[in-house]
């Protein structure tokens, strides 16, 4: 997974000059940035009224990805855009982040290179600015743990737990593809397996694989709330899988919804992978996560705004609390919404 073929030591360099050497491309976006990396903490300074958002997030090796067919550029990519993605479920835009590393002695200098040349170039990509973090070492392999620092009026933020009876559901994007990506990377892997000769079988699935390996922050979706002038009464990302999300929208907002199975976003390929691998499209939806979409309820009456937006699904409403949580199927059939996504802890 390396495109460097010679190999440094961490011991070569040691903790210091290990970071010195991974930040010393770090560059600055933000003017609320007054002190990056190289004190004893970074000096973030918000002009006006405006609120910070703070929230963190790790990825464990073994756990959240398999470096046997993840690429460590990718993987650095993806450990920023995910943490992202949670300052937009908050309609608030990201700014800055930290970035705290665990290796192992398996692991090469330049091996690290590769996976801070992806989050660096994430950085880049979102205009976000990397102000500091912290390196150590593991006895298990590969932890990445990413704080994302971002802000919002006050007025804007948007929590889980502001849904209304006959809000309208809405999504952006499509999803299930991120979790189909994975299901093809499997499948080769354990090809690779018992068979290390045969290449990989990746033709024809680039969207699904990009949408596993390369995933992106919707920070497009809030500037086109505020282009929309719409502010959801509720939103959370995608990450966990879309009944998931449902369900903590509803409890923390002590509401029902009806999810339309027909109204649900799904790409022809991701509809097309989960048919060849028997599997039924709208469950990969419903538990495969991943796909990092905003799921947000608006007003009934910001129909006409997001109407015409290809970007934006309705994909059901909120009802009553007594009404429970459903799953209008496409033959008219109701069925309560279960949560089977992701669980850190099983």
């Amino acid at each position: 997974m390396l495109e460097s073929e010679s190999r440094t030591e961490l011991t070569a360099l040691g903790e210091f000059e290990l970071i010195k050497h991974l930040t010393e491309f770090v560059e600055i976006y933000n003017t609320s940035t007054n002190k990056g990396i190289g004190d004893d903490a970074a000096v973030i300074k918000y002009e006006g009224t405006k609120s910070t958002l703070v929230s963190t997030d790790m990825l464990v090796e073994g756990v959240h990805f398999d470096l046997s067919y993840v690429p460590l550029k990718h993987l650095g990519y993806k450990a920023i855009t995910v943490n992202l993605s949670d300052i937009c479920a908050m309609n608030g835009t990201p700014k800055q982040v930290t970035v705290s590393i665990a290796a192992s002695n398996r692991f090469s200098v330049e091996a690290l290179e590769e996976l801070y040349a992806g989050m660096l170039f994430a950085c880049k990509n979102y205009n976000v600015d990397l102000v500091g973090g912290d390196t150590t070492s593991s006895k298990s392999g590969l932890i990445i743990s990413i704080t994302v620092i971002g802000e919002a009026e006050p007025e804007n933020i948007v929590y889980r737990n502001g849904a209304k009876e006959k809000d309208l559901l809405c999504v952006s994007g499509d999803l299930g593809g991120a979790y189909m990506g994975l299901q093809i990377l499997e499948r080769e892997k354990f090809v690779y397996k018992d068979n290390p000769s045969i290449q990989p079988d990746l033709v024809g699935n680039d969207y699904i694989l990009e949408r596993q390996l390369k995933p992106e922050a919707r920070v497009d979706i809030i500037e086109l709330f505020k282009k929309l002038n719409i502010i959801p009464t509720s939103m959370i990302d995608v990450s966990d899988g879309l009944a998931s999300e449902i369900l903590h929208i509803c409890k923390q907002s002590n509401v029902g919804c009806e999810l339309y199975e027909e109204k649900i976003p799904i790409d022809p390929q991701t509809f097309d992978r989960a048919r060849e691998f028997d599997l039924d499209p709208t469950v990969c939806t419903l538990s495969g996560g991943e796909d990092y979409e905003l799921l947000f309820t608006i007003p009934m009456n910001d129909f006409e705004k997001v109407k015409n937006v290809p970007d934006f699904t309705i994909i059901g409403h909120m009802t009553a609390a007594s009404s429970g949580v459903n799953l209008v199927a496409k033959a008219g059939t109701s069925h309560p919404i279960t949560a089977q996504g992701w669980n850190a802890f099983k």
